[in-house]
């Protein structure tokens, strides 16, 4: 890579310098963290002088060159942190960074599955995603996603949002994810310019968004900040953990306390990081795993482990299978207008109803906390 004069390592255009011939792509990219937008990150190996656009093709193969010029025009890419052009020359050690929209789903069916839209223009769509419902199709998973949903409430709208990206980005373009037990407001972009905008917002942390959690146990105090670094589990593939060797990542959790009921505690959380399985793994650390996240210490519940003895009815009755976790709130700019947006995702039935036995069975203690922003009335 050349530096411009000044030497701070910027990339420099040199649109009349001789085209190498680019090679299919056998680089891997670096992790990513995967509770974000579709980010990937590669180090240039043996590529000498070849043009950013050039060799960004080899490796997003579902992409044409011109679109991912509007990519790049987009501020999608950085090259060495720095915003590059198209024509911008890379050599070995180069570090580039994109935000990708998904690959086509042309080969993914399009299925007929409830959603529950709150919000949808030509631009982008509001979704309160169903727990026990995977977001991006995987190797094991090619259909029941929210994706394949999504895909057949396009062609049934008739509005042609699918088909208005194009034949190549014939694509829902969810912008962001959430666990798959997990609940909640999600944002899709509708056409390519929203989703490369809307994840620009994502990576540089510029949304708003908070959770809702029932957690085993009584939190004190009623506010704090927990930073604690995320990595992958050292044993436990499918798990995460607090790690504190070079493999950590930093992430920031702000949880305030909403409602106590003595075994159990309503918070609410905002996130200031996105790692995979942020909010799980910080409150279990702490001692307050999520109720019915059993891969993090929280238990599922039975009518037994919420009403006392003689409140009648099948004591064995499971009232809550999955982590009781709530996407709540998002916020952001609007791609296209620039103006702000918000939006309350209500909670599923089976968290409201517990929320309503605990209310009900008492004590229920409301504390006031600085800082706290949902009305639990329009949430729950």
């Amino acid at each position: 890579m050349t530096h411009d004069s000044a030497g701070n390592g910027a990339p420099r255009d040199e649109a009349a310098a001789p085209e190498p011939r680019v090679e299919q792509s056998t680089e891997t990219p670096l992790e990513q963290d995967a509770d974000g937008p579709q980010q990937a990150t590669w180090r240039v190996g043996r590529a000498r002088n070849v043009r950013l656009d050039r060799w960004l093709g080899a490796r997003v193969p579902w992409m044409s060159r011109t679109a991912l010029q509007r990519l790049i025009q987009e501020t999608a890419v950085t090259v060495n942190g720095r915003t590059p052009k198209a024509s911008t020359r890379l050599n070995p050690g180069d570090e580039v960074t994109i935000v990708l929209p998904p690959p086509p789903v042309r080969t993914l069916p399009a299925q007929e599955i409830p959603l529950d839209i709150l919000f949808e223009d030509e631009h982008l769509l509001i979704v309160n995603k169903q727990t026990d419902l995977i977001v991006h199709p995987a190797r094991s998973h090619q259909s029941g996603t929210l994706i394949n949903g999504l895909a057949w409430h396009f062609q049934q709208a008739g509005d042609g949002a699918l088909s208005s990206v194009g034949e190549e980005h014939a694509r829902p373009g969810v912008v962001h994810r959430l666990d798959r037990f997990t609940s909640g407001v999600m944002v899709v972009a509708k056409h390519d310019t929203a989703h490369w905008r809307l994840g620009r917002q994502f990576e540089e942390r510029r949304t708003r968004k908070r959770y809702l959690a029932l957690v085993h146990g009584d939190v004190e105090p009623l506010a704090d900040v927990i930073d604690l670094p995320l990595g992958k589990h050292p044993t436990i593939r499918e798990r995460q953990a607090v790690r504190w060797d070079d493999t950590g990542k930093a992430a920031v959790t702000l949880y305030r306390v909403r409602e106590r009921y003595g075994d159990f505690t309503l918070v609410e959380l905002e996130l200031r990081t996105g790692r995979t399985h942020q909010i799980r793994v910080h409150l279990a650390h702490l001692g307050w795993p999520i109720a019915g996240d059993d891969m993090y210490g929280g238990r599922h519940l039975h009518v037994r482990d919420v009403l006392p003895a003689g409140s009648g009815g099948d004591r064995l009755q499971v009232i809550l299978n999955r982590q009781a976790l709530h996407a709540t709130l998002l916020g952001f700019t609007h791609p296209m207008t620039n103006e702000p947006v918000e939006f309350i995702a209500p909670m599923p039935g089976d968290l409201a109803d517990l929320i309503g036995l605990l209310r009900h069975r008492g004590p229920c203690d409301c504390p006031k906390v600085a800082g706290a922003e949902l009305d639990l009335d329009a949430a729950i």
